[in-house]
């Protein structure tokens, strides 16, 4: 099988012989959840509790995991979505001995907080997409960006997302040491036409079902310590404890800027469904040799004399062999991959290309 990298190979490393790179990501490879989120025509009362009967008939998530996808979080969170022509709904429910929080200021750093936290997507690359951060007094923190911080992103706070509704509802008491709290409940309102306007492929389209939309939750969680009845986050030896990270779509690396391992939002009418296909599952793989080749242990291919061309040596997954070349451009770089079936590409930018 020729690749379109050998017209432009001035160096190659035959892919035939005993020196041939290999990849080793099998286990690096991220397929995340998918969530079929249910059109629905009655009202929703933005008010922090699922107190409609539409409510009652929205499946919960799976327990969040570690962002790493590894440890199981000492308290349990889950949510569950519905939509309609205006809105997606997202009610969170996190359990909580100890409820507290003190920014009350708009797009401050909510995180330093434990707070929930909705990463959103209409497109289907890692560029322009939304967050939504919320504490347990409801104090809201939403930003645009263009693309990753780890692909040179940047966060744009004065983003505001219009007619954007969040309240919460406390199962306890908001700041107060003396006793266990239960849990707390988010509940969101994102208007759909307000993130359809990131979407770089089509523009001022409603959303209809089958549209399939990519998104992860997280919650923070932080260590604290009480000093004269006021909570705050703990620190030892004069630094901050780290904080826990638990999230819906296991992201595989502490980071929630990874927006190819976000979920899959499938937005219903008509009893849609969802499969991991080849295609999919392709271009997972494809990301994860970007990883590799990025930020991770064959990172050194970066620094190769342009023109350079690697054929990785063939892998097995899921029953099916995988091809992938490099090739060291003058500005960066190219990787392609290909399964028999499905042939993309992706650049430094972190784009797949078919």
């Amino acid at each position: 099988m020729r690749s379109f990298f050998l017209f432009f190979s001035l160096s190659l490393i035959n892919c035939n012989n005993s020196d041939t790179l290999e990849l080793n990501i099998n286990d690096k490879i991220i397929l995340p959840k998918h969530y079929i989120v249910n059109k629905i025509n009655d009202q929703i009362n933005i008010n922090g509790k699922d107190d409609e009967l539409a409510w009652s008939k929205a499946i919960y998530t799976d327990d969040f995991i570690d962002i790493e996808g590894n440890k199981i979080p000492r308290q349990k969170t889950n949510v569950k979505m519905l939509w309609d022509d205006k809105f997606l709904y997202v009610f969170a429910k996190l359990y909580e001995n100890h409820i507290w929080g003190d920014i009350t200021k708009r797009d401050e750093v909510i995180y330093y907080n434990n707070d929930f936290e909705v990463f959103i997507n209409p497109n289907d690359d890692v560029f322009s997409y939304g967050e939504i951060e919320i504490n347990a007094l409801g104090t809201e923190w939403d930003l645009f960006l263009n693309r990753p911080y780890r692909l040179k992103g940047k966060a744009d706070s004065s983003w505001d997302i219009n007619g954007l509704k969040s309240a919460v509802d406390i199962n306890g008491t908001l700041n107060d040491p003396n006793d266990l709290d239960d849990y707390w409940t988010v509940e969101i309102a994102i208007p759909l036409k307000e993130i359809e306007k990131l979407n770089t492929s089509r523009k001022d389209e409603k959303v209809i079902s089958g549209d399939v939309w990519r998104i992860n939750f997280s919650r923070v969680n932080w260590d604290f310590e009480i000093n004269n009845g006021v909570y705050s986050r703990k620190k030892e030896n004069g630094k901050y404890l780290p904080e826990y990270n638990w999230v819906w779509s296991p992201q595989g690396i502490i980071n929630m800027h990874v927006p190819e391992n976000w979920g899959y939002l499938v937005f219903s009418e008509n009893n849609e469904v969802f499969n991991m296909t080849n295609k999919l599952i392709t271009q997972h793989i494809l990301y994860t040799v970007f990883r590799e080749i990025t930020f991770g242990n064959l990172k050194y291919l970066k620094n190769l004399e342009a023109n350079t061309s690697i054929e990785f040596k063939d892998f097995e997954y899921r029953n099916t062999t995988i091809s992938c070349n490099f090739l060291k451009t003058e500005d960066g770089y190219i990787i392609e991959l290909i399964d028999g079936e499905y042939n993309f590409s992706i650049d430094e930018t972190g784009k797949i290309k078919k």
